[in-house]
């Protein structure tokens, strides 16, 4: 059976992580410089449940309050990773106006979402609890999850709630299992 194609866009402010995230997920390992991204696609092949995917992982430019919402964004993909760092309150005012402007220009009440938390390595310099980020990511039924691209913490996790966060929107809701990397 072929591999399912989904296509995924990480998006939120500057550097709080998206490339990061998706390199340390797709190669291994986590580059600790920081070049501003225009825009990168990654392939990735995953089985997830039994199922075969193909994840086209679309790293964008940071977005600010004062981004118009990039039109190619709004069509042909399948679930959206909003990215915020916890040591940022900026980047997660900045996650919050990305997702309005999502919603508007996707049209659907209910787009496949998973909230990122990233940087946890820096629970020192914490500025958005756990908490605040689970109880916005319940005010738009998506999935949450708090990361660490430098310590590749729940990277995979992220990638696997964003697949099931799609299933669901699709009617298919996969059964509890394991995310493995081919």
């Amino acid at each position: 059976m072929p591999s399912k194609q989904r296509k995924i866009a990480m998006m939120g402010y500057r550097s709080v992580g998206k490339s990061s995230l998706i390199i340390q997920f797709v190669e291994g390992q986590f580059v600790d410089s920081y070049d501003p991204t225009i825009e990168n696609t990654f392939t990735k092949f995953i089985r997830l449940n039994s199922t075969e995917y193909e994840v086209k992982l679309v790293d964008t430019a940071g977005q600010d309050e004062y981004s118009i919402f990039p039109l190619q964004y709004s069509m042909d993909f399948h679930g959206y990773v909003l990215v915020y760092s916890i040591t940022s309150s900026k980047s997660f005012q900045i996650v919050q106006i990305i997702y309005d402007k999502l919603l508007d220009m996707v049209g659907k009440i209910h787009v496949p979402i998973v909230l990122v938390g990233n940087k946890t390595d820096l629970h020192l310099e914490r500025k958005i609890s756990t908490e605040e980020g689970k109880r916005l990511a319940e005010k738009w039924n998506a999935a949450f999850v708090e990361t660490s691209a430098k310590r590749n913490e729940s990277v995979t996790d992220m990638f696997h709630a964003m697949l099931s966060e799609i299933e669901r929107s699709d009617g298919h809701i996969p059964e509890k299992s394991g995310c493995s990397i081919c």
